[in-house]
């Protein structure tokens, strides 16, 4: 479909562009593209990809919005904490350009949808944090013969690459296997300074808009890697190697969670609405940071951040059950799975949700 006169007028600096012109916005308008996760790399993504004119956008993410989200989600207001991240962000991107179609899918990517909805669009773009969903992702992309467009954040430092392009890497030639379980930390544990997701998601989306128009050197058979603390841009060279292509049936089967070593449900855990019922004498270790709110009210708390949870072995008792807590319920679990592997704790009840339940 030919573009508007108000089309026009809005992309005029694209038209003016050699390598855009017309035809290209006309390439942009066809397109459509899928973005996995509305998170602080899907946000900027999704942002530029509507302002640039991108045709389809599709999005998909189950999560609501917190509070602690919005230093680096920036497509996210105050006003929208509690709200699906998938459903505002499609309001969002339809009232910044409304001559885009956005299409919002308010669940988890699993095999059993990812072929499926991967069949309608052009490229996929990861705005993932774990390493299963990855996976899951480039498979799914091999599959389906669709463009990936990577990129991960970890504290000051992001990547970004393009696999699966042209029979080009993927990224199992990346990571052939997974890394041990927990070996590398998620945003949740770690922190992730807030430009950092900006500067890796616009870097993502000028790819897709490269790949779209065929222009300039695409990021394929390279992973470039941003260091936000020295300004600085190392590029790392990636061979293809031979990797086994699932059938639909294989797919629809793998667990990728337990192939990432992933511990869903595993162990003993309480939620906090269960943990408040118990005697007052019972022995929670917090392990947020100090300057997290609201504070548990015990004289059986322990604080004792993360970061420098060996240093507080001694005054976690083994003689009764403990409680371990954090604001999600997330670092609580990467605190237990710690302490039982070095120093072969039994007792650790996880408080599932944490803090905010």
């Amino acid at each position: 479909m030919p573009l508007t006169a108000e089309e026009k007028y809005r992309y005029s600096r694209h038209l003016l562009l050699e390598e855009v012109g017309l035809e290209g916005q006309e390439k942009l308008k066809q397109a459509k593209v899928f973005v996995i996760g509305a998170g602080g790399l899907g946000c900027p993504v999704l942002l530029y990809l509507a302002a640039a004119g991108v045709g389809t956008i599709g999005v998909i993410d189950f999560d609501t919005i917190d509070a602690s989200n919005l230093p680096r989600q920036i497509l996210f207001s105050a006003n929208d904490v509690g709200r699906s991240k998938a459903e505002v962000a499609k309001e969002k991107l339809n009232a910044n350009n409304p001559f885009i179609d956005v299409i919002a899918y308010n669940e988890e990517l699993t095999n059993e949808n990812a072929l499926e909805i991967f069949s309608a669009f052009d490229i996929i773009v990861d705005g993932t944090d774990n390493f299963h969903t990855r996976y899951m992702v480039n498979d799914a992309c091999l599959m389906a013969n669709k463009p990936f467009v990577y990129g991960a954040i970890h504290k000051f430092e992001g990547q970004v690459s393009v696999f699966n392009y042209q029979a080009g890497p993927t990224y199992r030639c990346l990571f052939p296997t997974p890394p041990e379980a927990g070996s590398i930390p998620s945003c949740y544990e770690v922190g992730v300074v807030g430009v950092l997701p900006g500067i890796i998601g616009t870097q993502q989306a000028n790819e897709v808009i490269k790949i779209i128009l065929g222009i300039g050197k695409v990021l394929s058979g390279r992973l470039m890697i941003y260091n936000a603390l020295q300004s600085s841009f190392t590029e790392i060279k990636l061979n293809k190697t031979v990797v086994e292509v699932f059938n639909k049936e294989a797919f629809l089967k793998f667990d990728y969670q337990g192939y990432c070593k992933v511990s869903i449900g595993m162990g003993k855990s309480i939620r906090l609405e269960e943990l408040v019922k118990l005697s007052s004498d019972v022995f929670v270790v917090d392990v947020r940071g100090v300057w997290e709110q609201p504070q548990l009210e015990s004289k059986n708390v322990l604080h004792a951040p993360l970061q420098e949870i060996a240093g507080y072995v001694n005054e976690i008792p083994t003689d009764k059950k403990v409680y371990v807590i954090c604001q999600h319920g997330v670092r609580s679990k990467v605190a237990i799975d710690y302490l039982e592997k070095e120093y072969n704790y039994t007792n650790l009840i996880n408080v599932e949700g944490g803090m905010l339940g």
